[in-house]
Formats: structure tokens, C-alpha cells, sequence
């Protein structure tokens, strides 16, 4: 029976303990402490569970939901830090372990770093590294054109961010496509706007926020219909407010905004005047 460190793993509750239920791996049993035992789990059971090892190097399962699991890559807190390395918190009772070997800097506590969730090919434990660029490959994508991605935000560039695409690829964020507060280490549902042929065979990707088009579109009249309702039916942005008042109160580009206003005007759901729109 194959167990997923550092994932969900649906177990069956095998027998009951003192201190908790152990749940069925094909061998001895993974324990789920009886702080996690939700109420009415009986003997036979299937339950989800994260697993990964306790501080004695033993399997035990949680109910808990971790920040991430093994493959993702995210920006985490370190709580504490040694002469070999630092721990950070991963939303479970045990915080991850990631030795200096896999950090790119000296790690301070209380500081921020973006890291992937690995497992160590030595002791078989959920660590973390910073070290993971050679995990994103950009030649044999798993992406085309349009398609929605998660976006994670990675370094700042020149033109805009460096992201991360699905824990797979990376992509160009231009600065002139970004409308909203971003930071290193957030994450966003996009889309892949541009895929270009790059060097080595290599593919470069530019990608935007949100959704694309008319799908944005159709995201978007909901709410500016709210908003008109919410603000007496009346709003005072039109073709000449700037694209800061527009994302500062709408949450979205000029562009997108505009193409909204033309589509509600077309389905006959607001008015446009010379200083602001209406609702119909």
C-alpha cells in the first residue's frame, strides 16, 4: 500500500487508541492524535488525512490543512532558526525543516521566502528549498496559448515580475498589465496571454491576471451593476477618469472597464453620461 508523504491520503480507520485511531498503510498503522478525530469516526472509516513524519522520524496523519503540499512552491514564515538551518511554518503542528545547504541566503525569523516543498531523498522527510529552478523547464510546455494558469509572483523585473506558471513553467508579468497590488510570493489565477520561441528551445511565456476577454468581461459586468446599485445607481468614472481611479475603485484595468461599459450599454443596463454612468 503506497503512502503519499507531504499529501492527502484517504486511509481507513484501522483501530482505536488511547491517544487516537491508526489508520490502515498495509503495515503497523499511521496514527491520527485525538486532537484531529473528528466527531462520530468509527472503526472502517475512510478519512483524509495529511501525512508526514512526527519529530521521532515516525509517520503520523493530521487533519490539519497545510499551506502546501509536496511539489507546490510558496512563500513561508520562518518561525525559528539553528546552526544547521531554519523552520518554517507550514499551518501544521510540526513546523518544516530547511537546512542551510538549501538556502540561498542566511534565513532571519520573521522573514518571508519563497521555497518548493520537497522530500528529501535521504531521510525521506517534507523539507523546503530555495534551490528549485531547475524544477521549471519552459521546452516541453504543458500550457498553450489562452489557457488559465495559477500565477505565482517571483522576482521583480525590469519589465514587470518574473512568475511562476502551474509549479512548472516561468513567465513575464509586464508591468503594464498588472492593476492591481502585487508581491513576491502571492499567487493569482491568469492566463497565458503570448507564447514566443526563445533560445535553447526554450519557450518565453507572457501571461496576465484574471481571465481573458469577453470571459472577463462577462466577470466583470456583475460588478460594476453592483457597485451602481450599492452607490444609488449612479458612479462618477467615465472615458476620461484615469486607469488608477478606475482600478482604485473597480479593481480593474481601464481597458477592461471600458469594455464592459460598452457591453452593458449595448444590452441597454446602464446609461452613459458626460460624468459617469447610470444604471437603466
Amino acid at each position: 500500500m503506497e503512502i503519499n508523504v507531504g499529501k492527502f491520503n484517504n486511509l481507513k480507520v484501522l483501530r482505536q487508541a488511547d491517544f487516537g485511531v491508526y489508520l490502515d498503510d498495509g503495515a503497523q498503522g499511521i496514527l491520527l492524535p485525538k486532537r484531529f478525530i473528528p466527531a462520530g469516526l468509527q472503526i472502517g472509516d475512510e478519512i483524509k488525512v495529511f501525512v508526514y513524519h512526527d519529530s521521532e522520524g515516525r509517520l503520523i496523519a493530521t487533519t490539519q490543512m497545510p499551506l502546501a503540499e509536496v511539489g507546490d512552491i510558496i512563500k513561508l514564515k520562518v518561525i525559528s532558526t539553528t546552526p544547521q538551518g531554519a523552520f518554517m511554518d507550514m499551518g501544521l503542528m510540526k513546523d518544516i525543516f530547511i537546512p542551510k545547504s538549501l538556502q540561498r541566503s542566511l534565513m532571519k525569523i520573521n522573514g518571508e521566502y519563497i521555497v518548493k516543498i520537497i522530500i528529501d531523498e535521504q531521510t525521506g522527510r517534507l523539507t523546503a528549498t530555495e534551490k528549485f529552478e531547475n524544477s521549471l523547464q519552459n521546452n516541453d510546455l504543458s500550457i498553450k496559448e489562452n489557457d488559465t494558469a495559477e500565477i505565482l509572483i517571483w522576482r521583480r523585473s525590469d519589465i514587470g515580475y518574473s512568475v511562476i506558471i502551474n509549479y512548472k513553467h516561468t513567465g513575464v508579468l509586464h508591468s503594464n498589465e498588472i492593476y492591481r497590488h502585487v508581491t513576491e510570493g502571492d499567487k493569482f489565477p491568469g492566463f497565458i496571454k503570448a507564447i514566443k520561441p526563445g533560445k535553447d528551445n526554450n519557450f518565453l511565456i507572457d501571461v496576465a491576471l484574471g481571465t481573458r476577454g469577453y470571459k472577463r468581461v462577462e466577470d466583470e459586468s456583475d460588478k460594476i451593476l453592483r457597485l451602481l446599485k450599492s452607490n444609488g445607481g449612479f458612479l462618477p468614472y467615465h472615458d476620461k477618469s484615469t486607469p488608477e481611479e478606475i482600478y482604485s475603485f473597480f479593481g480593474m484595468s481601464k481597458k477592461t472597464f471600458k469594455m464592459t461599459l460598452g457591453k452593458l450599454y449595448k444590452e441597454k443596463k446602464i446609461i452613459l453620461l458626460p460624468n459617469g454612468i447610470k444604471i437603466q
